[in-house]
Order: C-alpha cells, then structure tokens, then sequence
C-alpha cells in the first residue's frame, strides 16, 4: 500500500522535474506529504530456502534470519486502516487518464497501479510459506478490510497451510516461474522446477477461492527469455492465473544496465514520501530494497508508526535524498533515479 493521494498531488510536477527549482519542488512534496503513514511492506519473515540468482538476500545479506512475532505484527496492523472507496475512485480514474492503463489489463503496469496501492505485502527477503503464523497475519488484516498480497516459491506449497491463507481472505498470491525448462528455472531459482512447480500452482487454482493467483517472469534479458515467456503464458492458459513479464527490481543478477519497464521505476523515487517498510526485526527501513537494514529510521516495537514517519531521522532521510547526500546507500547503490538528481538546489 502506498500514499495515492500523493501520487495525483505530484503527477504533474514529475512530468517537470528537469530544470525545476528543487528548493520548490522539496517544499511541494513536504506540502502534499500525509503524516499519516502508509505501509508498504511488512516482511513477516526473511527465512527462505532457495539461492536465486536475482536476490540480493543469497548472496548479501547479513542481518540474521528472524521470524516477527504476533504480538508485533498485530500492533503494526492496527495502525493501518484501507483506503476510503471515494479515495480509491479517484485514483482508478487518475490512473486510466494519466497512465492510459484500464483496470481489466494485465501487464506489470495494471499490477503497480491496481494491485500494489491497495494491499499489505507480506513478504521481503523470505518466503512467507515459511511462516509458521502467516495465515494468522492474513487475518489480522482481513479483519481490518485491508487486502494482502505475497510472493512465494511454488515449490514450497503445503497445500493444508496454502488453503488456511486463502480461507483467512489472501487477497493476492504471486509464485516466481522463471523457465519453463526444469533445469534453467532450478539453475536460476537455485531449487525446485517448472513442471513440480506448475502443478501446485494449478491445484491452488483449482481450490476455488477468490485469492487472484499471480504467475510471473522476472525478465533478466536473458537469451531466448521471449520465448519462453510465450510458453509461460500458454502453460496457464485458460486457468484464470494473471500471468505477466516482471522488471528486475534491482540489477542484482548482473550490472548489464537492461532497463526496468515498471513505471515507478521510470518516475523519481518517492518511497520516503509515500510509504514505509517493516522488516522482520520490526525496524522501519529505507524501502523494500534496504535488505539488510542499512538505513533504519524507527523501531516499530518502540515507537508508534506515525512517530517514525514524522521523525526527524525520516525528515533528514528525504532531504538526503534532494541534496545526494552519500551516507545514504541509495545515492550509488540504487537503480531508482533519487530527487537531487534531476538539478542542484
């Protein structure tokens, strides 16, 4: 979930940021910025047992493997409240106006824009079917009208504990295909296969609940990968599974500079103005890309998320971000285009 009323706010100032004064465009933002927090993220665990070739996590990470206790997550959740049916209206329409994309698509536009700003993730750097508890958590938010959505290994379906999520009101399930040659998707995912794969997918579609079911393909430019996304597509077809091509987030598989298609990718970051991200240790970082916690801005179990969101350390966190301050790892670790680079101030 992120801020969509921020979005619409500052549309038109991000078609015009080159040669803009920053100075201005910081106050705008500081202006149309809600200090009610939004959470993007909440990574109820970061256990995972696949070694994939994308994830920062198998190769990188560092901060220990911790699954967030209930007491926590429950305080998190009831921080949180939907957004209004008016808000939302709104933002369907700014959507189909100002990003042409319609409602009915499938694409990884649609799914940024129709999907992403209205549920909780539950995942990060693990696979929520290793939480013990997740189910539970998916509860939680049911009962505040608040959907959930999570990405998982297909290979790790427990079809029992699966069928407790989708019961528990699982908006969203998304599983990661990426061949549809058993080999070249184990030798990517660093475990599992498609065929194994493909048929706990079709048998979570087949248990008839309203959860969407999700199928992606994380491009990597690899050789061939148009192909087999084709092939992808035609292994669910007819399923009712929304099947699309996904960008890679960060270039964590190589540093070939193929370009990220998302369109929040395409904008400046606004992360800092528009939401927060909850590891499982419950410290409140950068962003969902923050995978080892380097930037902590607030401790969850302390504080109070809208005290985080309006501290002094998020305050500083956005100016750094206008002035490229480099005790920030975004300014040269991340792919994103930060603020300040598109003029001095």
């Amino acid at each position: 979930m992120f801020d969509i009323a921020f979005y619409m706010l500052a549309h038109n100032l991000k078609q015009r940021l080159d040669g803009e004064d920053m100075a201005h465009v910081q106050h705008m933002m500081d202006e149309w910025r809600n200090p009610k927090p939004y959470i993007f993220n909440i990574e109820t665990t970061n256990a995972c047992n696949m070694h994939c070739k994308m994830c920062p996590r198998s190769t990188m990470m560092t901060r220990a493997v911790k699954t967030m206790d209930m007491p926590l997550f429950e305080k998190i959740a009831s921080q949180l409240e939907p957004h209004p049916d008016r808000l939302w209206d709104e933002w369907v329409q700014h959507c189909k106006v100002a990003y042409g994309i319609q409602p009915d698509a499938v694409s990884e536009h649609h799914y940024f824009l129709y999907v992403i700003p209205k549920v909780i993730v539950l995942h990060g750097y693990g696979d929520p079917l290793l939480d013990p508890m997740i189910d539970e958590r998916i509860q939680v938010l049911t009962d505040r009208g608040i959907p959930s959505y999570f990405s998982c290994n297909p290979i790790n379906v427990n079809h029992d504990k699966l069928e407790a999520c989708l019961k528990a009101g699982l908006g969203y399930i998304k599983f990661s295909i990426e061949s549809t040659d058993d080999a070249t998707h184990k030798a990517i995912r660093g475990g599992g296969d498609f065929t194994k794969s493909r048929e706990n997918i079709l048998r979570v579609i087949e248990m008839g609940y309203d959860t969407k079911v999700v199928v992606t393909m994380i491009n990597i430019n690899r050789e061939g990968q148009g192909e087999d996304f084709a092939r992808l597509q035609d292994a669910f077809k007819g399923t009712g599974a929304y099947v699309y091509l996904k960008s890679e987030d960060q270039q964590w598989f190589d540093r070939s500079q193929h370009k990220n298609q998302s369109i929040h990718w395409g904008e400046p970051c606004q992360f800092p103005w528009t939401s927060m991200t909850i590891n499982a240790q419950g410290m409140a970082v950068s962003c969902v890309e923050d995978y080892n916690g380097d930037m902590t801005l607030g401790n969850a179990r302390e504080q109070s998320l809208k005290d985080i969101w309006n501290s002094k350390e998020y305050d500083t966190f956005r100016r750094q971000h206008f002035s490229l301050d480099k005790s920030i790892r975004c300014v040269e670790w991340c792919d994103m285009k930060l603020m300040g680079e598109y003029a001095d101030i």
